[in-house]
């Protein structure tokens, strides 16, 4: 859908999240595990502290409330399902934190459990052994780390001490003082204005014991990790993942090479050794160059890492960029900066993000430290005109958008008035939503267009699946309840969204549905990753088809300009005052469908953090190569069902194009607007199911055919 307005979330759920750190005391059972304590006293009974993405002493509720018990037996867990998504740098950063973490512990008196394997295992066996009363750990939004929670839980219910279940205890790190969540304005605008004060952060506790009598593991190399990750039984073949490894620019660049007569194999393949030469090269440079003390400690050295102080000390040489340094790693944190402000603030997500994700630092400590910093520069006030530097307005603005969007994630996963459940998934750190349903049958994703979100096909999905489908429905990157970030946004950003999705996610090719924009994106991931899709699905897909096409045009450095800046602010308003008119035009044949459920949704999120970026992206948007070129040689697998009374495109023409010159895509002709599938979802999905059982028909004959044809050959 191409109406350019999001839907906005609702914010009751706070109060689900308003934890603080007066967790009520846990009671010790007695047990025949003995521990020492730190003021000599032998008691019995523990808690466990079970490590995720918390790995801190500071301000961490958790360990406060454990602290409260005998005894404390901090534990991480190294989990396939946890660490399958990490990249080679994420899983070194990983190490690095979980090191620092324990030698923090330890001077705190205590020591970090380090296992391997399923978590609900390691936390059964190491509950019987010490006889834990209490597990602590931290509330997460992320499908794949609640699944683990919950197969924790379940698991505790095996284990009886003294007729009672050791009791699982979630907390979580609010950055708002929230009294009342159940009056709290569905509106991110009118969330602002309420002007909550912020939570300060907590210092580190005195933990009171360790147990001297447990294995507590050693920390394992990169090396290590990364045999363990290679072991993941879920985990795909090469051949699969590898695709991940190219980026759309790079097939696209290939691409460009194939086409252009001047170059030569030999040329090309000496390009690219010279290319993996020079990348070689710098890569030993930066290494060379590498600091002694550094904030950059992974290989690579992309983001802030180490431990809490370590990126503590890099947050204060951010915030102080203006005031210039002769400090060797501030003045690097500087250089890093300047090169990751791909915009304006950008670069505090790229540095400091990944940190952030792992719980090296809590939101509140950041925006405490930053907040702090600003009333130095003012004198011990905050000024009503904004922040004084644009390094604490970055910082600020991102804790704050972050929060948000966790919070979001959460009521999401609560609200029953669905038709189905929706889940989250972190891409590339930040937080995606997507619907699945059904058990069995042919994998079919759905892409909304620009302005949507995943419950534009809410009369899609479940039918669909009664057809014999599995259906998955995401909601794209700065759209809907999907995070909005402080990026750069392009058609081959979302297309890699989309192939990660589908690799990581569904992780078996998928029949591409798409509307609109979405329609552009899912041509995008078959023409450069075409063992993702069995077939492609167009709903009045933005996008033209140039007969005779066969050229790839060269990339182009995309950056907000001040056009785009003022087109942004300019567009959002026009759109909140006439979106609704706007949507009913979409729907000519059945305007009622443009109902209050869709549109409420769409004008909420429009106040959400990030829209005005996500808006910029109108500006530049690059929809340049044809359909055809991108579908060429998926002919045969193609379906365009067209509202023919599309306000925004002339379908006629299209229509025509199409027929005259690309006779192997099928065409269905709708009495519908640019969103047939939402304003006549039965006549949609009906040839939505005959489409995919038609092409799933031809591939397994055709997967027979090879069979019968490898036998007679042996």
């Amino acid at each position: 859908m191409a109406i350019l307005v999001f839907p906005q979330i609702p914010t009751a759920f706070l109060l689900q999240h308003r934890r603080r750190c007066s967790l009520p005391r846990c009671s010790s059972s007695p047990a025949t595990v003995k521990f020492s304590t730190s003021n000599g006293i032998t008691t019995s009974g523990a808690a466990v502290i079970w490590y995720k993405n918390d790995l801190r002493v500071d301000d961490h509720p958790g360990l406060i409330a454990a602290s409260q018990h005998t005894a404390v037996v901090p534990l991480y867990v190294f989990d396939h399902r946890i660490l399958r998504y990490f990249t080679e740098e994420m899983l070194e950063l990983l190490l690095f934190a979980v090191k620092d973490l324990r030698n923090s512990l330890k001077d705190l008196g205590s020591d970090l459990m380090i296992r391997f394997g399923r978590t609900e295992s390691v936390i059964q066996d190491l509950v019987k052994e010490v006889r834990a009363s209490s597990i602590y750990t931290q509330e997460e939004v992320e499908y794949d780390s609640r699944l683990v929670v919950k197969k924790v839980k379940e698991n505790l219910g095996i284990v009886l001490l003294e007729e009672k279940s050791p009791k699982l205890s979630l907390w979580s790190t609010p950055l708002y003082d929230i009294k009342n969540g159940v009056d709290l304005p569905m509106s991110y605008d009118d969330f602002q204005r309420l002007k909550l004060s912020v939570l300060s952060p907590l210092p580190s506790p005195d933990i009171p014991g360790v147990v001297t009598e447990l294995a507590w593991g050693p920390l394992p190399t990169l090396n290590d990790l990364k045999e363990f990750v290679d072991k993941d039984p879920y985990k795909l073949k090469d051949s699969w993942t590898s695709i991940k490894n190219r980026s759309a620019e790079n097939v696209m660049q290939n691409a460009r090479s194939l086409v252009s007569i001047s170059l030569t194999n030999g040329f090309v393949a000496n390009s690219g050794e010279s290319s993996q030469s020079n990348l070689n090269s710098l890569t030993t440079r930066t290494k060379e160059k590498r600091l002694k003390k550094t904030a950059f400690i992974t290989t690579q050295g992309s983001f802030v890492g180490g431990g809490t102080s370590d990126v503590l000390n890099a947050l204060a040489a951010y915030l102080k960029y203006l005031e210039g340094t002769t400090r060797d790693d501030w003045q690097e944190v500087h250089e890093k900066l300047r090169n990751a402000e791909t915009r304006e603030g950008a670069s505090f997500g790229t540095l400091f993000g990944p940190a952030l994700q792992l719980g090296i630092v809590s939101r509140r400590r950041v925006y405490y430290e930053t907040i702090k910093y600003e009333k130095d520069r003012n004198g011990g006030f905050l000024s009503p005109f904004g922040y004084s530097a644009a390094t604490i307005a970055a910082a600020a603005d991102h804790v704050c958008s972050v929060e948000w969007y966790s919070l979001v994630a959460s009521r999401s996963q609560l609200d029953f008035t669905k038709r189905y459940s929706t889940r989250f998934w972190r891409w590339n750190g930040h937080l995606i939503q997507y619907a699945v349903v059904g058990s069995e049958g042919p994998a079919i994703l759905l892409v909304h267009g620009f302005g949507a979100f995943l419950e534009h096909y809410r009369d899609n999905i479940n039918d669909i699946v009664e057809g014999g489908n599995r259906v998955w429905a995401i909601t794209l990157l700065g759209f809907g309840r999907s995070e909005k970030p402080n990026i750069i946004y392009t058609e081959l950003m979302w297309a890699e969204l989309l192939r990660d999705f589908i690799v990581d996610v569904v992780r078996e090719p998928v029949h591409l549905v798409g509307n609109s924009f979405g329609g552009y994106f899912v041509s995008i991931v078959a023409g450069l990753w075409p063992a993702l899709a069995r077939s492609v699905v167009l709903l009045n897909s933005a996008g033209h088809y140039i007969p005779g096409y066969s050229s790839v045009p060269p990339s182009k450095e995309r950056k907000t300009t001040g056009i785009a800046w003022l087109g942004a602010r300019g567009l959002s308003f026009y759109l909140r005052l006439s979106f609704r008119n706007l949507v009913k035009r979409c729907y000519p044949t059945k305007t009622d469908r443009a109902d209050g459920g869709l549109l409420n949704e769409m004008v909420r999120a429009s106040y959400d953090p990030g829209v005005l970026v996500v808006l910029e992206s109108i500006f530049t948007f690059d929809p340049s190569i044809p359909l055809n070129y991108l579908l060429k040689g998926f002919e045969q697998k193609v379906l365009i069902i067209q509202g023919m009374k599309d306000p925004i495109s002339d379908s006629k023409t299209k229509v025509s194009v199409v027929k005259r010159h690309f006779k192997e895509i099928v065409i269905k002709e709708l009495d519908a607007g640019h969103c047939p599938h939402d304003e006549v979802p039965m006549e949609v999905n009906s040839i939505i199911r005959e489409w995919v059982a038609n092409i799933e028909s031809k591939r397994e004959f055709l997967e027979q055919t090879d069979k019968d044809g490898s036998k007679i050959a042996a």
